[in-house]
């Protein structure tokens, strides 16, 4: 008799069994005679290869559920029926809950579309001014676009072909309008060229030309545009100064012109006279017989003398004012010229590299602080000073050192923002003013800097010199200056030169 507590007994007459019953040798038959002899229910194998089978193509269909299919394929991995079936009923639940939130209607569909039909209406609304009023299609296309987007139902295809004409139509326009604005430019151009020529000494702001046809170079941008308006109304200004002072000195000459005119003419009349006397004095004294008779002569004669003298003295007097006046007039048209000239070498712009200098850094900071306060937004003020530039200096010469710092404003001008402001600080250390930006983004900013003055060499003959700076960059507090925010970037540079050059610090 087999002995079902002994495993090797089983298995013997579970072979048995399948000789005797001429079953196929399978795992199945001997498992089925091997728990038929143990007295054991008669359980299939575990699925695994069938139940990782259903684990991939759940992946597949369920990506979202990849926690809980990871604790799936643990439970085949272990061969337990509890686990695999406590994680396919939690897979159940789950899957469909995510399958009807697919299948049932977004309750923010209807939503979604409304606020997107309004942001659509909006958009029209903000773009039609900047489309000009010219086109009266335009503008009434639009009139019936809004009105259809504001109706209770709107028909979408409907929509559709409304805004497929609306945008053609606008494309066009958009082209027009800059076309309009290039060839504006182009006459912004022309008459910045062509203001020299309305000036006497065109050598006293020819500088201050220059600097505005470069602020007008495209790209543009709002600042740089208000910018050119300030460079345009200070040359506006001097000429119109120029001008007012040139003429009253002309008028001053005039008038003395007019008074030495009229002086002459006086002393021509005096000489006259006295010629017409002496003449006459001279006949009469031919025709005098007595010594009494000669005696009213001569006083006449004495007294035409006398007039004479005080007249040619008084002449001189005058001649001697109306050249102390000329000589005057003189010097103070120099003083005006060497005014203009002074004038055009202090304005706003540095004139090698053309960044602001101290003075417009100081408005320019007063406008950018003011935008901060009104806005609740951050500012962030950057000050570099070039690595190693005396050496630049001492062994290229100063004029290459200039060229450098060229090289370094149009590097930082081109990858800047235009909303960025660059001014030259002193010698080789400039400031940058970011808006809309904090700290930590003002540091990537400046490292970024750093990285593409690496790409770009300066080239001096055939001399490939590496230009390296350090920066320090702090953020304005609600309640500092700019002075005291450059103060405490100055600072932070310093500590950047002191551990290592080439380094970027906040302050």
């Amino acid at each position: 008799m087999t002995d079902t507590n002994n495993p090797i007994d089983i298995a013997r007459e579970a072979l048995k069994q399948l000789t005797l019953r001429k079953l196929s040798p399978t795992p199945a038959n001997y498992q089925a005679c091997y728990n038929e002899v143990a007295k054991l229910p008669n359980v299939a194998g575990f699925p695994e290869a069938q139940l990782r089978q259903i684990a991939m193509a759940l992946r597949v269909n369920y990506p979202a559920l990849t926690q809980h299919l990871e604790r799936f394929e643990t439970a085949i991995g272990n061969r337990s029926w509890l686990a695999v079936q406590e994680t396919l009923l939690v897979l159940a639940s789950t899957a469909n809950g995510t399958s009807a939130a697919k299948a049932q209607p977004d309750n923010k569909a209807s939503e979604l579309t409304t606020e997107l039909l309004a942001r659509i209406r909006r958009l029209i609304e903000d773009l039609l001014p900047a489309l000009g009023s010219e086109d009266e299609w335009l503008f009434g296309q639009a009139r019936t676009l809004l009105q259809t987007l504001q109706g209770p139902a709107v028909d979408i295809q409907a929509l559709l072909g409304l805004l497929t004409g609306f945008s053609q139509r606008a494309s066009l326009a958009a082209e027009e309008q800059v076309e309009i604005k290039e060839l504006l430019l182009k006459l912004l151009h022309l008459i910045i060229e062509n203001i020299g020529e309305l000036t006497l000494d065109q050598q006293c702001i020819q500088g201050q030309i220059d600097s505005l046809v470069r602020a007008v170079a495209p790209p543009l941008s709002l600042r740089r545009l208000d910018d050119a308006e300030r460079r345009l109304q200070e040359v506006i200004d001097r000429q119109h100064d120029a001008k007012t002072r040139t003429l009253e000195a002309q008028e001053a000459m005039r008038q003395m012109l007019s008074a030495f005119i009229d002086q002459l003419t006086a002393m021509n009349h005096s000489s006259t006279d006295f010629q017409n006397n002496l003449e006459q004095s001279a006949s009469e004294i031919s025709e005098v017989h007595t010594l009494e008779d000669l005696t009213p002569l001569l006083q006449r004669v004495i007294d035409a003398t006398r007039a004479m003298a005080q007249d040619t003295a008084s002449a001189r007097d005058q001649l001697e004012e109306l050249q102390e006046k000329v000589l005057t007039t003189d010097a103070e048209l120099a003083k005006l010229h060497e005014e203009l000239h002074h004038a055009s070498a202090s304005a706003r712009h540095d004139p090698l590299t053309d960044a602001l200098n101290r003075r417009g850094l100081a408005e320019a900071l007063a406008r950018e602080i003011a935008s901060m306060q009104r806005k609740d937004s951050p500012l962030c003020v950057s000050l570099l000073d070039v690595d190693n530039f005396k050496k630049i200096n001492d062994r290229l010469g100063h004029a290459t050192g200039d060229e450098a710092l060229v090289h370094l404003v149009n590097v930082v001008r081109h990858y800047m923002r235009p909303i960025d402001t660059l001014a030259r600080y002193g010698g080789e250390e400039f400031v940058i003013l970011m808006p809309d930006t904090r700290q930590e983004e003002g540091i990537e900013t400046m490292k970024r800097l750093q990285r593409e003055l690496t790409k770009n060499f300066f080239l001096t003959g055939n001399e490939r010199i590496l230009i390296t700076f350090s920066a320090g960059v702090t953020q304005l507090t609600s309640d500092e200056s700019g002075e005291e925010a450059i103060r405490r970037a100055d600072q932070a540079m310093y500590l950047a030169k002191r551990t290592g050059k080439n380094r970027v610090l906040g302050g």
